[in-house]
């Protein structure tokens, strides 16, 4: 399904919509070029998970990975700077990808491998000056039905 948003604002209320909708073990992986805005949308789904608008949310470009308490754990990865699979194995990652709490993975193609199928994806992209397109997908039924809520909100 393809959503278009126009501001930052529509990106946010998109994130919180979809964090709100979480569940324990939920893996949400996001993708698309720098600057279109992945760590912006993985900010909104943490907020709308739980997390504390007090608490920066921020890119774990060096860290890897940050971890925030909310309604449920959020596990925020950036795997940016990973080379494969095997660098999530090795550090580990892929157990809190099974864990009772949301996985959100920015730059998740270095190791889709080990991610868990069951996830959303969302692919973003520049549309226009300001705007964003973003392409939600996902094998999974309940996925599919917040996918379909998110296009009937975010549609036109």
């Amino acid at each position: 399904m393809i959503v278009h948003v126009s501001t930052l604002t529509q990106t946010r209320e998109l994130g919180e919509m979809i964090g709100a909708a979480c569940l324990p073990g939920d893996v949400i992986c996001l993708g698309g070029e720098l600057g279109t805005g992945k760590t912006t949308l993985a900010q909104a789904i943490a907020y709308g998970a739980g997390v504390s608008e007090n608490e920066y949310v921020t890119s774990p470009t060096f860290a890897i990975m940050h971890e925030y308490l909310g309604r449920i754990p959020v596990y925020h990865m950036d795997l940016y700077r990973l080379g494969s699979s095997d660098d999530v194995l090795e550090l580990g990652l892929e157990e809190y990808m099974h864990r009772n709490g949301l996985t959100v993975i920015e730059w998740f193609d270095r190791a889709e491998e080990v991610i868990p199928d069951s996830r959303l994806t969302i692919s973003l992209s520049h549309a226009g000056e300001n705007g964003r397109r973003l392409a939600l997908e996902s094998a999974e039924r309940r996925w599919l039905g917040i996918i379909d809520a998110v296009a009937r909100r975010f549609h036109g």
